[in-house]
């Protein structure tokens, strides 16, 4: 064989690779989106419907109190209420984006293989002469 038979395939090899592995990082890249998107729909349902139930429910709790000595103490209570609750999902989320898997990480495995694959070579090449 040539070298530039060899140098032919070794391209044609190599192209077919990246596609490869481009085409990986469009799927995970477009799986992405999609997760994100309906994460975020979710998300502004959620906060819709909260912030109007907490509306009401503080509404509620204060004419409730209101003809009592009790109405600032039952008004204080639903503040604390609130921060710790606001607290927990503060947490909930940081703890959700640190210890998801990490996006594109079948892409990054892929190339980590190709990698070694490169290097195992090099190295049974330079064994070899």
């Amino acid at each position: 064989m040539s070298l530039r038979q060899r140098f032919g395939a070794l391209c044609s090899t190599s192209l077919s690779i990246l596609r490869t592995r481009l085409e990986i990082f469009a799927l995970e890249a477009g799986e992405q989106k999609a997760s994100f998107l309906k994460l975020l729909a979710l998300l502004a349902g959620a906060l819709l419907f909260a912030t109007l139930a907490i509306l009401v429910f503080s509404l509620f709790v204060a004419l409730l109190f209101w003809s009592t000595e009790y109405r600032y103490w039952a008004i204080g209570a639903l503040m604390v209420l609130y921060a710790l609750l606001a607290i927990l999902f503060t947490y909930r989320i940081i703890q959700r984006l640190t210890h998801e898997p990490m996006p594109f990480a079948v892409t990054l495995e892929e190339l980590g293989r190709d990698i070694q694959l490169l290097e195992r070579l090099r190295n049974e090449d330079s064994e070899s002469k």
